[in-house]
């Protein structure tokens, strides 16, 4: 019987010892098993299963809408599909913000339903409470700082944030209370890539930017954003792989015409 060469699981140790080595971390969204599975082939470190699902999968305007029942459905069938990666499963908008207790609650039933490997959450001081009760049951808990797109109706903009100072100072003493409280990395978006870099060296944890620079120890995008599936949204941080928009409607089009000329399904194409 031939025995299957271990497959060596991505953790949260393993993101740590990778900052210490200098090696770069790749992140991306996923909300189903198949692209799950493909990302996971691929190599890639972390997939996170973003409430970006609220507007990719499910077509709402912000992140708000999603429930703790959708984001736990996306994540079953995102660990589904995964054999190496770490799983980072957003807490969605509502389900932690009111108190620590049920921050935990919603955190537990993420771990227990799901299989995934992993919380994030967004916000600095005010969640620190809640983020160490969840650590303290031994669920990791990523962080997220500077455009906190839950707190939309609060910013009333998706622009760049902390380029002024107040805002820069307090992004940087939550970044450390966050790592105090027990976080294992932290997700920096859309601030000043000097910024980013100040906080990532300032942490012995990974940072992981999306609109942050380089300096980062790790990147992350959302899929439909990076393989080019939605057009719309283009900012200056996102490099497009593929234009799977074309590439499909292109797919489809021309199945449609073979349906209409009679061309499929052909001899071979049938019993």
């Amino acid at each position: 019987m031939s025995v299957n060469k271990e497959i060596k699981k991505i953790t949260t140790n393993t993101v740590q010892k990778m900052k210490s080595a200098g090696e770069k971390i790749s992140m991306i969204t996923a909300y189903d098993f198949s692209f799950a599975r493909i990302f996971d082939a691929a190599g890639i470190d972390i997939i996170l299963v973003g409430d970006s699902a609220s507007n990719v999968m499910a077509g709402h305007e912000t992140t708000l809408p999603i429930t703790l029942d959708q984001m736990i459905y996306h994540a079953q069938s995102v660990v589904r599909g995964v054999e190496r990666c770490l799983v980072v499963v957003d807490l969605p908008f509502g389900s932690y913000q009111g108190n620590s207790k049920e921050a935990l609650n919603s955190a537990i039933r993420i771990m227990k339903e799901t299989g995934g490997h992993a919380v994030k959450m967004e916000g600095g001081e005010e969640i620190v409470e809640s983020v160490k009760r969840i650590i303290s049951t031994g669920v990791p808990v990523m962080g997220h700082l500077g455009l906190t797109p839950q707190s939309i109706y609060k910013f009333g903009t998706y622009t760049v944030r902390a380029r002024e100072d107040e805002e820069a100072q307090k992004l940087k003493r939550d970044a450390l209370l966050l790592q105090e409280a027990g976080c294992f990395a932290i997700v920096l978006e859309k601030i000043p890539a000097a910024l980013a870099k100040q906080v990532t060296e300032s942490l012995h944890i990974p940072t992981i930017g999306i609109g942050g620079g380089p300096h980062c120890d790790g990147q992350v995008l959302v899929m439909h954003d990076m393989l080019g599936i939605n057009t719309e949204f283009k900012p200056r941080f996102l490099r497009q792989y593929l234009n799977m928009h074309e590439q499909i409607t292109g797919a489809v089009q021309r199945y449609i015409g073979d349906v209409k000329s009679g061309d499929f399904p052909n001899e071979k194409e049938q019993y």
